[in-house]
């Protein structure tokens, strides 16, 4: 059966096209830099996104019309395996992602669960032989069950604990088996509403514990995948102990697992948080843990995880500025967890959403590294913090120079002459980047 059959392989046919179901920008064998725009992007799917969402919010029903809407269970399931590879064809894309419920039905106990994922696995792992797609990352789905009522490894309830841990046992199998690159932890119940009732060290010292026990199990059965932590503030919990990337940098460093683990970071998810998608990207760079990108974007408008697709050029921008300063992101991807609006419930919406969110990554990199090849930003850093290249600022840089002789130099200092810092400047500069480049071709 062919599910999406108004839709022909998608192509490049650039900028003046007007084709809806063809690349504007995003040209896959374009050398970027010393990398091919694909190898560059790595462009995945999110499978429950894309697949099993069906466009509820919370005022209404779903919208969504998919040819594999009639079926139930399995023969659900299974429909949607036969329908992600012919989208992933159609869109050529190098990678998927996916929760473990989001490709099989859960059963009426972990076995039965369990059981119905050998099907689907089994059936994807066929797929797959045939297909350039590869699995980006798997991951559980520790939040949605009313078990996970009080969170999932920091459940007040041992058997909670206990139940979360053999599904991440599940999923580490199945990554393996898959040939999983990464493998995510999203917390989306742990954290806490009140702590008028919470004992707060345990719940962070269970989570801890949680960590160290699935990296033990992931090296005993040999996979090898980059394991990831994807920060997320506000919802559902008042309180979410993955809150941000310094928070769970920091989580981390505690529990002695900053070797084992890097971050995933979504851009809704860090506007949330109160910070921009380039300065949580920024932040893991720096401290050499940028793994991976779920990349949407959210509304400005809205104080919840819209999942938008990305059209937003100048974050783009940004946020391809802060991957190609990392050298690329390794293992990671720019995965797609985003969703169509509830307004665009047509099949074929799916596939143009993609187009939208590929194209607004490709002008980003392209003019990313422009940026880097003249050296803009950073001859404008450079420039601003050259008092710490020689004298007293390389002293207090260098380490040699002590509190008494700081406040010695303070003593000869009448004036200090500040400079401005250009703001509005450097952001007209990257806009001209970002216009000329494409008023040019």
């Amino acid at each position: 059966m062919t599910y999406f059959s108004t839709v022909s392989n998608v192509r490049y046919e650039g900028k003046n096209s007007t084709n809806p179901f063809a690349f504007k920008f995003y040209n896959a064998e374009e050398v970027i830099g010393d990398k091919t725009m694909e190898d560059h992007l790595r462009f995945g799917v999110a499978y429950w996104h894309t697949f099993t969402e069906d466009l509820t919010d919370p005022f209404g029903v779903g919208t969504a019309i998919r040819p594999w809407n009639h079926l139930k269970g399995l023969d659900l399931a299974k429909a949607r395996v036969e329908a992600a590879f012919e989208f992933f064809e159609k869109l050529s894309v190098p990678y998927f992602c996916f929760h473990d419920v989001d490709i099989a039905p859960e059963g009426e106990n972990l076995k039965e669960s369990n059981k119905n994922q050998d099907v689907i696995v089994a059936m994807m792992k066929d797929y797959m032989k045939d297909s350039k797609t590869k699995l980006l990352w798997n991951t559980v789905n520790n939040f949605s069950h009313p078990r996970f009522v009080h969170g999932a490894a920091s459940s007040n309830h041992a058997d909670v604990f206990a139940y979360a841990a053999a599904k991440v046992k599940k999923g580490l199998e199945i990554g393996k088996e898959l040939g999983a690159e990464n493998y995510v932890f999203w917390g989306g119940r742990e954290g806490y509403e009140t702590l008028l009732n919470t004992d707060m060290k345990l719940e962070l010292d269970n989570l801890g514990r949680f960590f160290h026990l699935a990296v033990a199990y992931a090296k005993e059965i040999g996979f090898d995948a980059q394991f990831l932590i994807e920060p997320k503030p506000k919802e559902p919990t008042s309180h979410q102990y993955d809150f941000d990337v310094a928070s769970g940098y920091a989580f981390l460093q505690h529990y002695g697992l900053e070797k084992d683990f890097k971050f995933n970071i979504e851009a809704n998810h860090a506007t949330l948080a109160g910070h921009t998608f380039e300065h949580e990207l920024h932040y893991a760079r720096i401290h050499g843990m940028l793994g991976s990108v779920d990349a949407n974007q959210g509304h400005p408008l809205l104080g919840w995880d819209t999942d938008e697709f990305p059209t937003d050029i100048y974050a783009t921008t940004l946020a391809m500025y802060e991957i190609l300063k990392n050298g690329g992101l390794g293992r990671g991807g720019l995965n797609f967890d985003a969703k169509v609006r509830r307004g665009s419930f047509a099949a074929e919406d799916l596939v143009e959403a993609h187009i939208a969110g590929m194209d607004s990554f490709a002008v980003g990199l392209k003019v990313a590294q422009k940026l880097l090849d003249d050296g803009v930003l950073e001859a404008v850093v450079e420039d601003r913090y050259q008092s710490y290249s020689t004298g007293i600022g390389k002293q207090i840089v260098d380490e040699t120079v002590s509190l008494q002789e700081l406040e010695q130099h303070a003593y000869t200092l009448d004036t200090i002459q500040q400079t401005s810092g250009k703001l509005e400047r450097i952001k007209a500069i990257i806009n001209q980047y970002v216009l000329t480049m494409y008023a040019d071709q």
